[in-house]
């Protein structure tokens, strides 16, 4: 046996090990990974508020608290606005739900000839065995939900430390990075956290105006209805349908036409309608247009990109793909050098130049449209 093959295999053992060890580290960190990824673009996207009120002369660490403040308070006060909004509608809908029940039953029994009655409704719905089971199984899982609910207030409160530090200790974040790295490379790097912070600010940007147009649109709809508490459902609309990916949209439909059902079932079909309506028109029209001004990405790739990020982390991936995609591609724009490309220029109807000299013999080189 040759000398060097028992070295051979402990070393291939030991990287074994090491991989093992590596693989399971990370599954069991993958959820502070995430933390820390959402934190650091919250840090990102505060930072230029930040770097502003710290360029004036207030300490950063105040003005970074100070940042966060008022994004608590205002998310707060809009929690208890909209908490307050919802609890008076849930207890109006409950006492007139007998009525709407007997309009339907009306209804249903003028249109169809038939001979239903509400209290037989109610007296077979109490009594099924489908009821029961929900009722069952929503009293075992009332754990499992309480144990949800603090799951998410400690990652909340995870993330909200982290951003803060990453927000307030930023430029010294930034030189304890560089300082382990060549002066060559400390200028690429912090040209790439610049982009990221501009392209980050840029996509917060464009969710904010397309939450700003949503809410306007969706509040001149629910004034003309006579919705209740139009100014605040349209700014719940304007709000869970662009910061809150994938399910965002039903959340924010849902609420509006369950409180229009109370004023009218058929202004809720209206109100759903339209909901749909401009769903369609966001997605095809206002945000690929708006998403690729302000990120500098193509529409395409935006929505690739969102697809990709939900694959791998979910609806924080959808979140911050675009932002991630458009400082990627901005800073490989800025150091992959491009080439003007050689081409064949003809007449444009296939033949010869003048004098019967082939158009092929006399390349000259071209710009196409859409590359430096």
């Amino acid at each position: 046996m040759p000398r060097w093959l028992p070295r051979a295999v402990l070393l291939v053992l030991a990287l074994v090990a090491c991989f093992q060890l590596g693989s399971w580290a990370f599954h069991q960190l993958i959820g502070l990974l995430v933390n820390i990824l959402i934190a650091f673009f919250l840090a990102l996207a505060v930072e230029p508020a930040v770097a502003r009120m710290a360029a004036r002369g207030m300490r950063r660490g105040l003005a970074t608290f100070l940042v966060f403040l008022g994004v608590f308070v205002a998310g707060a006060g809009f929690l208890a606005l909209l908490g307050s909004m919802l609890a008076g509608q849930i207890v109006d809908m409950v006492e007139g739900f007998p009525h709407y029940l007997d309009t339907v039953i009306d209804w249903i029994n003028r249109t169809f000839h038939t001979e239903l009655s509400r209290l037989e409704i109610q007296d077979s719905l109490v009594h099924s065995d489908w009821l029961q089971k929900y009722v069952q199984n929503s009293a075992s899982g009332v754990l499992d939900v309480s144990a949800t609910v603090l799951g998410g207030l400690f990652r909340l409160l995870t993330v909200g430390l982290f951003s803060f530090y990453f927000a307030a200790d930023g430029p010294r974040l930034r030189r304890a990075l560089c300082s382990v790295l060549p002066p060559a490379k400390q200028s690429e790097v912090l040209r790439a956290w610049e982009i990221a912070v501009a392209k980050t600010g840029g996509y917060l940007y464009s969710r904010g105006l397309m939450a700003l147009v949503s809410g306007v649109a969706h509040y001149v709809v629910f004034a003309v209805l006579g919705v209740p508490y139009a100014p605040a459902l349209a700014v719940w609309v304007g709000l869970v349908s662009q910061f809150i990916p994938t399910i965002g949209t039903y959340l924010a439909g849902a609420l509006p036409t369950l409180i229009a059902f109370t004023v009218d079932p058929w202004y809720a079909v209206y109100v759903l309608g339209f909901v749909v309506v401009y769903q369609q028109f966001e997605n095809y029209v206002l945000q690929p247009k708006l998403t690729a001004r302000t990120v500098d990405i193509h529409p395409a790739v935006a929505f690739g990109s969102v697809i990709a990020g939900t694959a791998l982390l979910g609806a924080v991936g959808a979140l911050i793909a675009i932002p991630a995609v458009a400082t990627l591609q901005a800073f490989l724009g800025a150091y992959v050098k491009r080439y003007e490309v050689a081409g064949e220029a003809g007449d444009g109807d296939g033949g010869g130049a003048a004098g019967g000299e082939p158009t092929a013999a006399r390349p000259r080189r071209v710009r196409l449209p859409g590359l430096r």
